[in-house]
């Protein structure tokens, strides 16, 4: 018997999300290979939030393991609420501070290089080289089970060893289900990602420019039973939330054309049996999305991809999105860097998307819409790329679609893609017009796209309080790309809420809770209301109102009483 300590320093990739409430696959995989190989191994997993809060039991823990591996690395750096991952001066500190145990650094930051932010040079993992024992270049999960499996000797593993198939990493999968009940967010609003495939279709022709998935080779296609498997084995260790997001285009899954064709047909059929697999396996979740999915396939294919489309819609739950890459509207930019599609074919893919995922579904968000991503400091890029993809987003908006949500960020140059040798001299030209355009585009485009989207007097439901800043509560409800909510009071945390919408930002909501309690709400809520000030003058004046007849007497708006609690 020997112990193993696993520290997520969470993981953001093209492909993947483990930023909580999200759990990536990575340390699911390593905790499975390493009770594959010895079943009374004990293993320990700590989230790096939990090591910042608690480094005593961490260091005291660690240094009596004989293994200690990280599992870090941001390749699309964002926004983060739930956590916040790892910075390289924490894992440097980190791994000197403990004495003892064998160190691994695995995930994307030795992959790929560690991402810092958008409009920076990736760091490469040789930065990290006095550090750790062992960084490895190809899967963790392998090269753990590896080690382990030849006596804990490093001269006898290959770091860059890769998976050929899913045989074993599906097996893996299984047995690291049990690492969820070890997770902070397990059993509140903890969210698994599942991975169908590895790899992107178009690396047959070599892929967009800045992104390493192309980097991964020929797709490999995980069988539709494994990943079933592995669903119906985290939901009974009680997970309810499952995101199939690890893949370039979900529409491409098994796609018979994969490898001689950049946009392979869709296989309805398989996807068909995926979803509804799901339902079988899992019967009572309470939250199915997807993440990525090509436009370009959703152009090629529109008949297949309504039909992909519609069922998803069948099985998921509503508020789902489907990451469109889009990343530019200028055409020079577009041939420079190899991008997916052209303004006229994303636009398309847009429509379609909205034709079948616009209505809203019972938790107060729509069923299913696109969400987009640009990417700025590409090849080719110049200043009429800004008015250019402005005026795409316009066009969105003036047509009357709706789009979940837009995403403006700057180029991370990693090791592997071309855009390693352009480095961030593009950003650095364009930094005046880039700061110019995206506040234009969250003022112009945003804020009246998500007053569609999500209305005033909408009432999203199922909602969880999340943090507190100053005296206000973030909420979010679980899924792909989950709207912020902004609540003007202080509420418990870690508890799920309906909320009634009563104003927007350029990339959140304000809510207050749902049924609204009308006699105990303060003046400044009350003052925030969605009706005219003659109406909130009243309310002020008359309160309390014994029941819904006392208001419609005193007051006389009938429409308000359905949303109002009046104990």
């Amino acid at each position: 018997m020997f112990n193993v300590v696993i520290l997520d320093g969470y993981s953001d990739e093209p492909a993947g999300l483990g930023v909580p409430p999200y759990l990536d696959i990575y340390p699911r995989y390593v905790a499975g290979a390493i009770k594959h190989v010895s079943r009374s191994a004990k293993i320990y997993y700590f989230t790096i939030d939990y090591v910042r809060k608690n480094l005593d039991t961490f260091l005291k823990v660690s240094s009596k393991s004989k293994l200690l591996i990280f599992l870090c690395g941001v390749s699309v750096p964002g926004k983060y609420i739930g956590g916040e991952p790892i910075k390289i001066d924490e894992i440097k500190l980190l791994s000197r501070l403990i004495k003892g145990p064998i160190k691994i650094l695995g995930g994307p930051a030795a992959r790929f290089g560690f991402g810092i932010e958008g409009g920076r040079i990736a760091e490469s993992s040789t930065i990290f080289s006095e550090d750790f024992d062992l960084i490895v270049k190809g899967d963790v999960e392998l090269v753990v089970y590896n080690f382990i499996k030849e006596g804990f000797s490093i001269e006898k593993v290959d770091p860059n060893i890769v998976r050929e198939n899913y045989d074993l990493t599906s097996i893996f999968a299984v047995k690291g289900a049990f690492i969820v009940k070890m997770h902070p967010n397990y059993g509140l609003n903890l969210i698994c990602e599942i991975e169908t495939y590895r790899g992107c279709p178009r690396y047959v022709a070599g892929g967009c420019s800045f992104c390493i998935e192309p980097l991964y080779g020929k797709v490999i296609y995980r069988p539709i039973e494994d990943v079933l498997r592995e669903i119906e084995t985290l939901y009974s260790f009680g997970v309810r939330n499952f995101r199939i997001g690890r893949q370039a285009d979900l529409y491409t899954y098994m796609a018979k054309d994969t490898g001689r064709m950049e946009f392979p047909k869709p296989n309805v059929r398989a996807i068909k049996r995926l979803f509804e697999g799901i339902r079988k396996v899992a019967p009572e979740l309470d939250v199915l999305h997807i993440d990525n999915v090509n436009p370009g396939t959703i152009y090629h294919y529109p008949k297949e991809s309504i039909k992909i489309s519609k069922i998803i819609i069948e099985n998921h739950t509503p508020g789902d999105v489907a990451a469109y890459g889009i990343e530019s509207a200028d055409p020079r930019v577009i041939k420079a860097n190899n991008l997916k599609v052209y303004p006229d074919e994303a636009f398309e893919a847009i429509k379609i998307l909205n034709k079948v995922g616009g209505t809203r579904g019972w938790n107060g968000m729509p069923e299913l819409l696109p969400g987009l991503n640009f990417v700025y400091g590409l090849m080719g890029e110049s200043k009429e790329t800004y008015i250019l993809n402005y005026e795409f987003l316009k066009k969105v908006l003036d047509e009357g679609l709706m789009v979940r949500r837009i995403n403006i960020r700057q180029v991370l140059p990693l090791p592997g893609t071309r855009m390693w040798r352009i480095g961030v001299r593009i950003i650095r030209k364009h930094r005046g017009i880039f700061k110019y355009y995206k506040e234009k585009i969250r003022r112009e485009i945003d804020l009246p796209m998500l007053r569609r989207v999500i209305p005033k007097k909408t009432v999203l439901k199922k909602a969880m309080t999340e943090k507190y800043v100053g005296n206000r509560t973030y909420a979010r409800q679980v899924g792909s790309y989950p709207i912020l909510i902004d609540i003007p009071m202080k509420l418990e945390l870690n508890k799920y809420i309906d909320v009634f919408v009563i104003n927007h930002g350029f990339r959140s909501i304000q809510a207050l809770p749902y049924p609204i309690k009308i006699n105990k709400l303060s003046l400044k809520s009350i003052k925030m209301l969605p009706i005219d000030s003659n109406t909130i003058i009243k309310i002020i004046i008359n309160r309390p109102f014994k029941n819904s007849e006392d208001f419609k007497k005193k007051i006389g708006r009938i429409d308000l009483i359905e949303h109002l609690d009046f104990t």
